[in-house]
């Protein structure tokens, strides 16, 4: 009997070949190139048995073809006859009759599997499926309750109704407020210097680039003691506030006198007799009920006053 290692790795070989020239697309198309390479290797393997050194190629496909009808045909008859008798998956005895339809003698099967030249072939190597990236879980998944069926499609992820405000609370600490006040700042005066180099006039350091280092032409000034003449905006805004101070003192005691007025004239008013018939002109009456708010006088602009 010829030595069977070298015929079981040319059989693989040429196995192997003969899937790989076939590209996968989908798992089913996965799925049937490894079931069809498994079977190439039991033909192999029967063959180096039977006492074959080598084989063609379209020898190993024919019976590798054969072999796997009758295996279709089998699970194909065990399913009907399981089918047959009201379940879902087929048992032993399923397929022993389907063996026995087909004409095949079962009581040869112990005999067969105990042979002593029998060849083990090893499990094709699993590959692991790729790791899916978990959902988001926000929550318990409810349950079915004991009054819907088994059947029906469970409930939708607790993230798909579950209400999750999200906030972040507001930096009170005085350090990080002043550094990023301060960090704002330079971004603004960065941007707007760049802005003015891109859209004004501009000087370069060097004169053969440029565009490299631009910087802010500076365009001399006809008076140039002028801007050290005027207040600056920080003067303004305190004299501003300043004068806006002194006017609402004048106006709330310019208020408080006139206050002080009405209330006397309505004490006089009401010593003195009514007219005759107990009735009060309207006229009057319109002018007294009209409220001096000083939140509804028009706005005036407060004056600049210039420090002398």
């Amino acid at each position: 009997m010829a030595d069977p290692a070298p015929v079981v790795s040319g059989s693989l070989s040429s196995a192997a070949r003969s899937a790989g020239g076939k590209t996968a697309t989908s798992p089913a198309e996965n799925y049937y190139l490894a079931r069809r390479r498994t079977l190439q290797v039991v033909v192999s393997s029967l063959l180096t048995e039977c006492g074959f050194e080598s084989a063609e190629k379209a020898a190993v496909e024919s019976l590798t073809e054969m072999i796997q009808s009758y295996i279709s045909e089998v699970g194909r008859s065990a399913k009907s006859y399981c089918e047959h008798t009201a379940r879902s998956t087929p048992t032993l005895s399923d397929v022993v009759v389907a063996l026995i339809e087909m004409g095949f003698n079962v009581d040869t099967l112990p005999t067969y599997a105990k042979r002593s030249q029998r060849m083990v072939i090893t499990a094709p190597p699993v590959t692991n499926s790729p790791v899916v990236p978990k959902a988001l879980v926000a929550g318990q998944k409810r349950v079915h309750p004991s009054y819907i069926p088994c059947h029906f499609p469970e409930f939708p992820d607790p993230h798909t109704y579950i209400k999750t405000p999200t906030f972040r609370e507001p930096v009170t600490d005085y350090q990080v407020v002043r550094e990023k006040a301060a960090s704002q700042r330079r971004d603004v005066e960065r941007a707007l210097t760049r802005f003015m180099a891109k859209t004004g006039e501009t000087q370069s350091l060097f004169k053969d680039d440029v565009t490299a280092f631009p910087l802010i032409a500076a365009r001399p000034s006809s008076i140039p003691y002028l801007n050290a003449l005027l207040p600056s905006e920080l003067e303004l805004q305190t004299l501003e506030e300043t004068d806006s101070s002194e006017q609402d003192d004048q106006t709330d005691n310019e208020n408080a006198a006139s206050n002080m007025v009405a209330d006397e004239a309505g004490a006089d008013k009401e010593n003195s007799v009514l007219p005759p018939g107990g009735v009060v002109p309207a006229v009057k009456a319109s002018e007294e009920t009209v409220i001096d708010n000083p939140y509804l006088r028009p706005v005036k602009k407060p004056k600049v006053r210039r420090k002398k």
